[in-house]
């Protein structure tokens, strides 16, 4: 081949692989399970850690480090409000308390563990999450919902963070 034919193809190949943007997905999953025996509502939200960073550092202008030697109790502390603000979640129509446990780490997630307290039924259950969705354009919130027999899940977007599930028949 000749020489000018094989710059001419690196070339073509080069120009063509660097007009692929890279698009990062912003996600969000949350899972919402009634406990009856409890009487609770057993909640666990899973988010990027570097997500939650860069939105932690945006709206609290600050630097936070999560999940590292650097973090500090006001890291925790931060991220505790923050999780607090942006999700709710009503029980059979009427606002419930929920109480942070706590959080857990694994490779590049957060785990933050959440419980509703004297959940004796659960005929619906209305959430509103938006997490991330004041810096991600593209946020998307995915909660699953476990109630007896019934599993349920729900995408909820900039556009529409809002979602009501009715478990009675």
């Amino acid at each position: 081949m000749k020489l000018i034919t094989k710059i001419t193809i690196v070339a073509l190949l080069f120009i063509g692989l660097s007009s692929f943007n890279v698009h990062k997905f912003y996600v969000s999953v949350t899972k919402v399970e009634h406990n009856a025996e409890a009487e609770t509502l057993q909640i666990i939200t899973k988010i990027f850690i570097d997500d939650v960073e860069d939105v932690l550092n945006e709206r609290y202008n600050t630097v936070t480090y999560l999940d590292t030697k650097k973090e500090t109790e006001r890291d925790r502390e931060l991220l505790k409000e923050y999780v607090l603000k942006k999700l709710k979640i009503e029980v059979n129509g009427k606002e419930a308390e929920l109480k942070y446990l706590g959080v857990e780490y694994e490779t590049d997630i957060v785990k933050a563990y959440l419980e509703i307290a004297n959940v004796k039924e659960c005929n619906s259950i209305g959430v509103e999450n938006t997490m991330l969705m004041e810096k991600f354009e593209d946020q998307q919130n995915i909660i699953h919902f476990t109630v007896g027999d019934y599993k349920r899940s729900m995408v909820l977007e900039k556009d529409n963070p809002n979602g009501l599930l009715k478990f009675d028949d």
